[in-house]
């Protein structure tokens, strides 16, 4: 035995079908705490052992019924139940299953603490075991808290300036390419659409643009994620009720999701070009501001009336997806907070999973539901594109129709992208709305890792 498992606690986990056989091989003493203590092995219930002495002797958590495969979501709980400190689990688990349960420890001990310091101790915390993917674990980590961290902090200190330094510094690590368009640079540069929702803030519009190969990559296929940026969303002059604009902060989830993203692919050296555009803007409210009614040009060439100035991300997006699809990359993956009517449809646990190519979107879907982050597939359903229709411009940015909102969104995007075969839309809402264990309210990562197994089982690493 190792002097790691010498010095740290023995954490047995359990399921509710598990804890007889288990106790009845343990020793009397156990037993009977077993019993007094009436632990039948519920999810995320913990229950301490003590030696003769009161020391801690082992810990016992509770994985609740079987269902759904073991993932990161029955141990990300333990970690703030559990006394801060250092635990080895006590059994032998499968190369898979020891990844996500340390994967989940470090996921739960996630703190934000940027303007308040944790009143609590610290979390306790997990040894390795050793056939973990450590390295997976280790990216996964710090990329999950690099997204939750972007997410979290409000407008006044993650505007368009401040993604664009993030961004800059993602770049800088990874020795990647890195360029923006800001302000009227934006109209030289022919990104007419970000310009225009972005115009009334204070802070300037911004498309953000990084390019990364590994060692000797110039052949390999392309890869291009776009993220949406919107660092706070007033809805413009068709203003959002305050009760919708309390998580506006959050709007740049699709921009946190896609640079937390390709830290991953860039850490595991990808067999890929990668490509990641933001655009930054604040959709504000101001004499310049873009109004319902306005016909805006865009990097396409097509025009588009406004119907709502709410309907913002999607006007941004078009111009990245459009500078995007000029390469024709191999694939083509955009992530935004876009619609409502996703959350409606899904929740806030289900991204919607739309796709131009039906078997990459069911690929992908089996793959992030194995890696415990799902994907919804839905349809983009052609038969709703003629409600896009304008009659003073080639589109509109909202259908006069209130239903399918969320494939209308993806719809209107797919205009944009008419030369890259392979284009992906992920309509996620970045937030977890409800207290649980191991997650609290606040930012939430939505289909980074599950996007990241299925890119890696595509093009593989160097």
């Amino acid at each position: 035995m190792t002097t790691d498992l010498i010095s740290s606690v023995p954490l047995w986990l359990l399921y509710e079908d598990e804890i007889e056989a288990w106790r009845a091989a343990r020793p009397p003493f156990i037993k009977t705490w077993l019993n007094e203590h009436n632990f039948k092995g519920e999810k995320h219930r913990v229950l301490l052992v003590p030696d003769a002495n009161g020391a801690l002797e082992m810990a016992v958590g509770g994985l609740g019924k079987r269902q759904g495969g073991l993932s990161l979501w029955h141990s990300a709980g333990f970690a703030e139940r559990l006394p801060p400190h250092r635990f080895h689990l006590a059994q032998q688990w499968s190369d898979a299953e020891a990844t996500q349960l340390s994967l989940g420890f470090v996921y739960g001990a996630y703190r934000f603490e940027r303007y308040r310091p944790s009143k609590s101790e610290r979390a306790a915390s997990l040894e390795p075991p050793s056939n973990a993917d450590q390295n997976f674990v280790g990216i996964a980590a710090e990329s999950l808290k690099m997204a939750r961290d972007l997410i979290n902090t409000p407008a006044n200190d993650m505007g368009p300036a401040e993604l664009a330094a993030a961004a800059r510094q993602l770049a800088e690590r990874h020795q990647a390419d890195y360029q923006e368009w800001v302000g009227e640079e934006l109209l030289a540069a022919q990104f007419p659409a970000i310009h225009a929702v972005g115009r009334a803030s204070a802070a300037a519009p911004r498309l953000l643009d990084i390019h990364w190969s590994p060692p000797g990559g110039a052949a390999l296929p392309r890869l291009t994620l776009v993220g949406k940026g919107v660092c706070f969303d007033s809805g413009g002059l068709d203003i959002k009720p305050s009760s919708g604009m309390a998580l506006m902060k959050k709007d740049m989830g699709g921009a946190a999701v896609a640079l937390s993203l390709a830290n991953m692919l860039m850490c595991a050296k990808l067999r890929a070009r990668l490509r990641v555009l933001i655009p930054a803007v604040e959709n504000s409210v101001a004499g310049n501001a873009y109004r319902p009614g306005d016909i805006l040009a865009t990097r396409k060439g097509l025009t588009v009336e406004v119907g709502n100035t709410d309907a913002e991300g999607r006007l941004v997006l078009c111009d990245a997806l459009a500078l995007a699809d000029g390469e024709r990359p191999d694939l083509l993956i955009d992530f935004a907070t876009l619609t409502g009517a996703a959350r409606v449809a899904l929740g806030p646990e289900l991204p919607a999973l739309f796709g131009s190519d039906e078997t990459i979107v069911g690929e992908l879907a089996r793959i992030a539901a194995a890696e415990h982050d799902p994907l919804w597939p839905m349809p983009l359903w052609a038969g709703y594109d003629d409600e896009l229709g304008s009659k003073v411009a080639d589109l509109n940015n909202v259908a006069a129709s209130g239903f399918a909102g969320a494939i209308f969104g993806a719809l209107f995007l797919k205009r944009f992208v008419t030369e890259t075969p392979n284009w992906l839309h992920i309509d996620l809402y970045a937030w977890n709305p409800k207290e649980r264990p191991g997650r609290g309210v606040g930012a939430e990562a939505n289909a980074v890792r599950g996007v990241y197994r299925y890119l890696v089982e595509r093009y593989g690493c160097v």
